[in-house]
């Protein structure tokens, strides 16, 4: 399932990235590899997507969020 579609507040794990090395790379650099636990943090209809990885808050677009799988 994309990250997108995850409701506020949910924790989820990180499975996979459908997206090129160059994605891969910025979402690493970042926490985001497969296996890491990520909680939204903001879903709200418009405006970025806001996530925690450990002690990080991470802001991605939307398009991001889609290409990241979680379970």
């Amino acid at each position: 399932m994309p990250l997108a579609l995850i409701r506020e507040g949910t924790k989820a794990i990180l499975r996979s990235i459908q997206g090129g090395r160059g994605l891969r790379g910025r979402l690493a650099a970042m926490g985001l590899v497969p296996g890491a636990e990520i909680t939204v943090l903001r879903n709200g209809g418009g405006g970025p997507f806001v996530v925690a990885v450990k002690d990080n808050r991470i802001c991605i677009g939307r398009g991001m969020a889609m290409k990241i799988e979680v379970e």
